[in-house]
């Protein structure tokens, strides 16, 4: 089916304003404080509306990409009061400070959400369509695990401040007049929780970003931030107990982590895109032990040739070919990932960098933005793009 094909059937809800008025784009996204895979998007998004502005509840320009800074960017009361260095500890007031903004003045505003940015308010008339990244996970799937972490008083506030958040959040979902969700493992959780249906369209890789190298490196790579979900501890211990080298890159390593990771573990913090670049494309593979909405590590990581080791459900079901771009393992235990590594160890020959490569190509950048502008054109409004 083409892509003006499953699109087609999407009732336009919005009215063109008139010739003489330019059309004007909100962008929302949740916080601003780094270039991560949420951040990208927005950067995509930023390409195809460049005289957008954004809304978002704090930001930090100095850690962001040229092409998000060249936007105006307006911030919440949130960033007056210290959000900057605290708004995780904000989330309570997240809400007001969303419904605070004033989008009167637009016609189309975009929400990229994986908290609560698509609880902005709008006019009647103009169209909100809200691309997720995913529900809050902390309110809704992964309460439980964000619960059992927490010291005695973020648990009580969490017991009273969490069923307000899951009301509002799921109060807000009719706000929106289009959700996109990244994965469709994402559109399956839309679904359960705000009992919406949403287009998916998977997340952009700037190809360019990445390159195949002709020798890569015997060790293996464990990359992103470092959060009980993502189970960089199965692999920590996985790899102290074969005796494998393991580089592990992300920020949020904890003593306790450091202390189970045997003489073959390095571990290296957050670094620079080129760093990080330079390792995807140096890595044996990649290990990728946590269940992740979509996971945009695994796909750069194939951008750059390599293959990938990933626990077999969320997004990597959708970016990881088993036997031909990576190997998938169906427990999230130490056991089944020694086994998978120990297979592709026996078949590393058969992964070739060129093949991995073209797949990745599949979630470039340039295939994200044509199906942004068939959906926002043919389900929304007649917008023009340059």
């Amino acid at each position: 089916m083409t892509l003006q094909a499953e699109v087609a059937e999407i009732p336009p809800v919005f009215v063109a304003p008139a010739p003489e008025r330019p059309l004007r784009v909100a962008l929302v996204h949740y916080w601003l404080v780094g270039m991560r895979g949420g951040e990208r998007v927005l950067e995509a998004l930023c390409e195809l509306f460049p005289e957008a502005d954004i809304f978002t509840l704090v930001a930090d320009p100095g850690n962001l990409s040229p092409t998000i800074r060249s936007h105006k960017i307006i911030t919440s009361f949130l960033q007056r009061i210290g959000g900057r260095r605290h708004y995780q500890k904000m989330l309570p007031l997240m809400p007001f400070a969303l419904e605070a903004f004033d989008l009167t003045a637009y016609d189309l505003i975009i929400s990229s959400e994986s908290g609560p940015a698509k609880g902005i308010l709008c006019r009647p008339d103009a169209v909100h369509v809200c691309y997720c990244h995913s529900p809050m996970r902390y309110v809704w799937d992964l309460y439980p695990q964000y619960f059992a972490g927490a010291g005695m008083l973020a648990r009580a506030a969490m017991a009273v401040t969490v069923p307000f958040l899951r009301s509002w959040d799921v109060s807000t979902a009719a706000r929106v007049d289009h959700f996109i969700a990244n994965s469709t493992y994402v559109a399956k959780r839309i679904e359960k929780f705000y009992r919406r249906s949403a287009k998916v369209i998977h997340p952009p890789v700037d190809m360019d970003r990445f390159a195949i190298s002709e020798r890569p490196g015997d060790y293996y790579l464990c990359a992103g931030q470092i959060t009980p979900y993502k189970r960089v501890d199965l692999a920590v211990d996985a790899f102290t107990r074969l005796g494998k080298p393991l580089i592990v890159i992300g920020g949020g390593v904890t003593r306790e982590l450091r202390g189970r990771a045997g003489p073959t573990i390095t571990f290296l913090g957050p670094v620079d895109d080129a760093t990080m670049a330079h390792h995807f494309a140096h890595c044996r593979a990649l290990v990728f032990p946590g269940l992740e909405d979509f996971g945009i590590v695994p796909v750069e990581v194939m951008a750059s040739g390599r293959p990938v080791i990933a626990f077999g459900r969320g997004g990597a079901l959708e970016t990881v070919v088993n036997g031909k771009t990576g190997l998938l393992f169906n427990e999230q235990t130490v056991e089944a990932l020694i086994a998978a590594v120990e297979e592709i160890e026996g078949r590393i020959g058969e992964f070739r960098s060129d093949r991995i490569r073209r797949h990745a190509e599949s979630f470039s950048k340039a295939q994200y933005l044509e199906r942004m502008k068939l959906f926002i054109q043919d389900a929304t409004i007649k917008v023009k793009f340059g």
